[in-house]
């Protein structure tokens, strides 16, 4: 298809929100900040303001665990499995679980799947993936920071074996380092891990110097922000290192871990971006990624915020230049 063809039919096509209501049944507490509030707040604001018309809302399935086992072990899987069986319970002393949330984390894991499937053939211009559990401290044997699966990176892993696309981005500017995302890649050169991220702050990760290891040397890239960073900062940074470095790898696939916890009014953090600075990151990444691209949730704990940012996140994706 020649670029003028894919360009009209992504013009024809829609921005894909992939949801289910199974996410709201992962009860964290009243009072954990990764709440099912999170995601009422969000569509409240997208219905508030009739942008969820511009979107295909789309159902997912659970992912299958062959699936989720292309990144974690088997035995770490069916221990989420067991937990949430006698919960409520904790996998970490942040991470709670209830009887739902491995059928949540299922369901969060297959958005993603399915996400990916409606892009690559054609039957979305991009993705947003509206999830909980969120996914990128989750390592590969290990439940960290409210994540049980590690939701982008099963997606990559899944693009890879079923489309047998070979070059993958993924662009991570949640608040916290996605030690999860960043152990499951750091030895492979197919996929190219950034991760924008306020530093010294948890998980203590995402040092600059940390670039991979063995074949994957040189496509893992932390770009630690100061805690008082705000949007012209993070925009300098993009323009300067993300830009580049994604030109470099030409990425056939890119998904993005879309924190929206860097907010100025988030509770998490100290730094300072505003949904502007999010509606800006995210036309930078599209126009890198013309018609293969899939965002999913991460962090972002002030309802109000979260909100915002993540409208003005979708609304780029939907825009057609």
């Amino acid at each position: 298809m020649n670029k003028l063809v894919q360009g009209l039919a992504l013009n024809t096509m829609k921005t894909g929100l992939i949801y289910h209501p199974i996410f709201l049944q992962h009860d964290t507490g009243d009072h954990h900040p990764e709440r099912a509030s999170r995601l009422q707040a969000i569509l409240r604001k997208l219905k508030k303001t009739g942008l969820i018309d511009k979107l295909d809302l789309v159902e997912p399935g659970a992912a299958q665990v062959e699936d989720v086992a292309l990144a974690h072990s088997r035995d770490y899987i069916t221990s989420v499995e067991e937990a949430c069986k006698n919960a409520p319970a904790n996998l970490d002393p942040d991470t709670v679980v209830s009887r739902d949330s491995y059928r949540a984390a299922l369901f969060a894991a297959g958005a993603v799947v399915k996400a990916a499937d409606l892009v690559i053939n054609g039957e979305a211009r991009n993705a947003f993936c509206m999830v909980r559990p969120p996914g990128h401290h989750a390592r590969t044997g290990q439940a960290m920071g409210f994540c049980l699966f590690n939701n982008v990176a099963i997606g990559a892993k899944y693009v890879q074996k079923r489309y047998g696309i070979g070059r993958i981005a993924i662009i991570d500017w949640d608040v916290h380092h996605g030690n999860g995302t960043e152990e499951i890649f750091y030895k492979d050169p197919s996929v190219l891990y950034i991760s924008l991220h306020q530093y010294p702050h948890y998980p203590g990760t995402g040092k600059a110097g940390d670039t991979g290891e063995d074949r994957g040397k040189g496509f893992n890239l932390n770009i630690p922000m100061q805690a008082s960073s705000g949007n012209d900062e993070y925009i300098k940074v993009f323009k300067d290192k993300v830009t580049p470095k994604l030109k470099d790898f030409n990425p056939e696939f890119v998904f993005i871990s879309a924190g929206f916890d860097g907010h100025r009014d988030d509770p998490l953090s100290s730094t300072n971006l505003t949904e502007t600075g999010y509606h800006e990151m995210t036309c930078m990444i599209k126009e890198l990624a013309p018609g293969r691209l899939v965002s999913v949730l991460e962090g972002g704990y002030n309802l109000f915020s979260l909100a915002d940012s993540a409208h003005s996140h979708i609304s780029a994706l939907t825009l057609t230049n």
